[in-house]
């Protein structure tokens, strides 16, 4: 066994052992605190928990059957995605063309540039060729009512679910001297980190949190939990140095980094939520949103973390 796949496997039943006892006391505490279920943070804590374990159990098998694995499960989480952005959005029968060209052509294409390790062109298709011809389709149909408010929509759907998503698989694409045939870890670093930010900033905000930040977006989040959050994933991140090519303090700046980034993120996916008047973007994860909800933060930060450690090792 390889020393990648051996840290691989060391790092799932980590996070395995540390979901059992989450589950464990998570069913505790509902036993005792909110049979009937009228204790709404321990239900969502729950919530989060069995979110969790399905995205475990995904990413796990995906890590497990290698490259291609991973790619298609980010493949589909990016339609899903962006299924669940586009029933939220204003569209009209003039935009069909458009939509079908972003599900069909836009999404596979990223993607296939991906496996191709086409990095030029995969990192300017959506955000130059995608955003010029998406309105061209549309246009064609000659329908001119609330036209710039409908492409600008659809284009930031394919910004966020497909070019933003596929960032995270496109740390599979990195050289990094040294690191070969590990990147798969990087990947999880990404993960873990922002996954247990989240977390982390509504324990802390549920413990200690007085001040709110963003009442009218996301009335959860206080001062006390974004700063215990961040703080407590960034030490995470400097503890997981061992499955990077980082030093401690490097994973640490890059967690800080990564954390804040999808932080902010979840504020911008949030307000689009509300302008929508809607609290979850899907349920396809029962009892806790859908897709968006529980990857947004990975979403924003992830095209900064793979530039940052791209870009890093090409000045070293």
């Amino acid at each position: 066994m390889s020393a990648a796949s051996s840290d691989l496997i060391h790092l799932i039943l980590g996070i395995l052992g540390v979901l059992i006892v989450a589950s464990v006391i998570g069913h505790v505490l509902q036993r005792r605190l909110s049979p009937d279920g009228s204790n709404a943070a321990i239900e969502n804590l729950n919530a989060r928990i069995k979110a969790w374990w399905v995205m475990v159990i995904l990413i796990g098998i995906a890590f497990l059957a290698g490259r291609a694995g991973v790619i298609l499960l980010f493949a589909f989480c990016s339609f899903a995605a962006l299924r669940e952005f586009v029933t939220l959005i204003n569209t009209r029968r003039a935009d069909h063309w458009a939509l079908a060209a972003a599900f069909f052509v836009a999404l596979p294409i990223q993607y296939y540039l991906l496996w191709a390790e086409q990095y030029g062109i995969f990192s300017i298709f959506i955000p130059v060729y995608a955003f010029l011809f998406m309105p061209i389709i549309a246009v064609l149909r000659g329908d001119t009512e609330r036209f710039l408010i409908r492409i600008a929509e659809v284009q930031w759907a394919l910004m966020i679910c497909v070019f933003c998503a596929s960032h995270v698989p496109a740390l599979l694409t990195l050289h990094i001297p040294g690191y070969e045939e590990r990147n798969v870890l990087l990947i999880a670093f990404l993960v873990i980190v922002v996954q247990l930010s989240d977390v982390l900033q509504y324990v802390w905000g549920k413990l200690f949190g007085r001040h709110k930040i963003a009442l009218k977006l996301s009335p959860s989040k206080t001062v006390e939990g974004f700063i215990g959050g961040i703080l407590s994933a960034t030490l995470i991140g400097a503890a997981l140095w061992w499955i990077t090519p980082f030093t401690p303090l490097l994973a640490g700046l890059l967690a800080f980094v990564i954390t804040l980034m999808g932080f902010f993120g979840g504020l911008v996916m949030s307000a689009i939520k509300r302008d929508r008047g809607v609290k979850d973007w899907g349920h396809l994860i029962e009892g806790h949103g859908g897709l968006i909800d529980r990857l947004d933060s990975v979403v924003f930060s992830a095209p900064i973390f793979f530039h940052l450690v791209r870009y890093w090792w090409s000045l070293s």
